[in-house]
């Protein structure tokens, strides 16, 4: 009587392991800022790092330019060859521009418009961006079409009644007429409306709801921390708007009662003006800017890539 060994079953991996070798090695040979994986970091190379070069100092050149206009006489910036390194009158020219243009008056009521109408926008926005977004009641889409439908109409047009509005309550010259008219922007509404659709899960708010909480609790304790890198963002493109308004806070304030751009384009409204003086005080004009994005910078670009990552 014969025995057979039994055969052993053939290894449905062994055919495979062969062909995977070589594609193995060939992975093992690329570089490894092109190998993918999640939460790797792509490494710049030569070219990178020029395009980055070149963006960042056509960023900083106007700034530069200011910086050196600033410093120097008319004659000196109107010259065929103009300078191209600061000179010794930055001192003489800041304290010539600050004094001609009332600056410190212009700086104060500055801060205080945009800080007005910075907090009211964030206020009021992300409440209308939370209702748009996840509460439901008749004529939502009707509203939300009418809020983006006024993005459309320019702003020259409204200027003639909002005059005369203000006139009429007794604003003319007041820093009121320059805040109240800008209090809620369409466009903030939409901004906080698309980024709480999307970031605040429905989930979240019917959990606070069955745990008893009211809407005012709901938006504080819930609403508010998850939009707050939407409004870090927001809150700095409404600063720097009404930081740099220029067209409305001229029509509606007067010399005596200034907003920082209204008081240099009185500077530079003379017949002759000095560019020198007038580039002192678009420094100073910078300053504060330059000043808000240093402390809030980290967080604004939280934000921007918080929201960036959503969906």
């Amino acid at each position: 009587m014969t025995t057979t060994s039994p055969t052993k079953a053939p290894d449905p991996t062994a055919g495979a392991a062969a062909p995977a070798a070589p594609a193995a090695r060939r992975e093992a040979r690329r570089p490894i800022r092109f190998r993918p994986g999640a939460g790797q970091q792509l490494k710049g190379g030569p070219f990178a790092y020029i395009a980055l070069a070149v963006v960042g100092i056509g960023s900083l050149l106007p700034l530069y330019w200011t910086l050196v206009a600033a410093s120097h006489t008319q004659d000196e910036v109107l010259a065929t060859t103009p300078p191209f390194l600061p000179g010794g009158r930055l001192l003489h020219n800041l304290d010539a521009a600050w004094n001609d243009a009332n600056l410190g008056k212009a700086i104060v009521n500055s801060v205080i418009v945009s800080s007005c109408i910075t907090a009211a926008t964030l206020f009021f926005c992300t409440l209308a961006g939370y209702a748009f977004a996840k509460m439901r009641f008749r004529g939502r889409g009707a509203l939300m079409t009418g809020v983006i439908a006024t993005l459309t109409i320019p702003p020259q047009l409204s200027v003639v009644p909002l005059f005369m509005m203000m006139s009429d309550i007794g604003w003319g010259g007041r820093l009121e007429s320059v805040i109240f008219p800008t209090l809620v922007s369409a466009f903030g509404v939409f901004f906080m409306r698309q980024y709480l659709s999307e970031a605040l899960p429905y989930e979240l708010v019917e959990a606070a709801k069955i745990d008893g909480a009211n809407n005012f609790r709901i938006v504080l304790s819930v609403v508010l921390p998850v939009a707050r890198p939407a409004m870090m963002v927001l809150g700095m493109l409404t600063f720097v708007q009404a930081w740099n308004d220029f067209f409305w806070p001229y029509l509606a304030l007067n010399q005596q009662n200034p907003t920082l751009q209204v008081a240099l384009g009185q500077l530079s409204a003379s017949y002759t003006p000095d560019q020198s003086i007038v580039m002192a005080g678009a420094l100073i004009s910078t300053l504060p800017l330059l000043v808000v994005f240093v402390i809030f910078g980290k967080r604004i670009v939280g934000g921007i890539m918080s929201g960036a990552v959503k969906g």
